[in-house]
């Protein structure tokens, strides 16, 4: 049976660990959920602050998080 009126289709949801250096991006592509799990070795990612535990990212934002660049020095 197919599904209308998904809200989730086309969002990606990303989730930090408590240290900041794990990032999980969760992802419904329309038959099943994508998870994808990155580890820093060295450094940590520089998450938007955030109230109430969640924030909203552009597309260009989650890049520059998930690539690890600080948006606060562009």
């Amino acid at each position: 049976m197919p599904c209308t009126g998904r809200p989730t289709i086309g969002a990606v949801f990303a989730f930090s660990g408590q240290r900041d250096d794990r990032t999980k991006l969760l992802d419904w592509d329309g038959q099943g959920f994508c998870l994808i799990y990155k580890v820093l070795q060295r450094s940590r990612f520089s998450w938007p602050s955030a109230k109430d535990c969640f924030a909203h990212l552009s597309c260009p934002q989650l890049l520059m998080l998930w690539e690890r660049i600080d948006r606060r020095c562009l």
